[in-house]
């Protein structure tokens, strides 16, 4: 069996409150008596995308699991690179293959510098297209990126979602052994599926999208706890995935 934590959205800003969640979760991961295949971490890993706040990720993520992450529109390209991939700073797509000997995990940059929606540009959909066409049909591969590919009924969230879901569409049907698309970027758990593939989206850590038929003074909830999501793919190739709330301790 292939199990893989997602953690999404903690919006590292250097407060006090953000830094809590975000150490809550890691800490529950770490001490899981488990050793997880992967930890995915889909976006806006930092608030501003200062290179402190990437300091402060690059600590607590320092985990004893594999930790693979991805940018969100909050991240900056530039700095992400520098503060957590040790990579000269540079302003393109950050996009980056992990392949074990159980799977693969394709993680896609799915941000506009400077907007909050999502684009996938043409560069990241010929290197996703090289993955998926380099990894044998019998490995399973988790299709990652930050912001959700369809419409997810919220008159807000909807605005700021993937905005050329089409081609990727394209390249997760034509790949049988796609396993699953992962997001981050609702802070909400979602389950649904895109191209006839499982569409998984992971809870906010910092805080959990309001439903539009709750009432609440802002479009997000701060005083839901965090969540962190597993993904279990079993030996049949069937998918469960389970989402668990984290207590935050002092």
């Amino acid at each position: 069996m292939i199990v893989i934590a997602q953690v999404s959205d903690t919006h590292l800003d250097g407060g006090r409150r953000s830094t809590a969640r975000a150490r809550a979760v890691t800490r529950y991961l770490d001490e899981l008596p488990y050793d997880f295949d992967a930890v995915l971490v889909t976006g806006d890993i930092a608030d501003h995308g200062l290179a402190a706040e990437y300091a402060d990720a690059r600590k607590l993520l320092d985990l004893r699991h594999p930790v693979h992450v991805l940018p969100g529109n909050h991240d900056v390209r530039a700095e992400f690179r520098r503060g957590l991939l040790d990579r000269p700073a540079s302003d393109g797509p950050i996009n980056r293959v992990h392949r074990t000997p159980k799977a693969v995990f394709a993680l896609c940059d799915s941000t506009i510098p400077g907007e909050d929606a999502g684009f996938l540009a043409e560069e990241t959909l010929d290197w996703l297209a090289g993955v998926l066409g380099d990894t044998p049909s019998g490995t399973p591969v988790f299709v990652a990126f930050h912001h959700q590919p369809i419409v997810l009924n919220h008159p807000y969230l909807d605005t700021i979602g993937l905005r050329n879901p089409e081609p990727l569409a394209d390249l997760v049907g034509a790949y049988p052994n796609v396993a699953a698309v992962l997001c981050g970027h609702a802070h909400a758990a979602v389950a649904s599926t895109f191209a006839g593939r499982p569409l998984l989206v992971a809870p906010g850590v910092v805080s959990e999208l309001r439903l539009p038929w709750e009432q609440g003074p802002e479009v997000a909830d701060y005083d839901c706890p965090p969540s962190v999501a597993f993904h279990m793919l079993g030996d049949d190739g069937r998918l469960v995935t389970r989402y668990r709330v984290v207590s935050v301790r002092d």
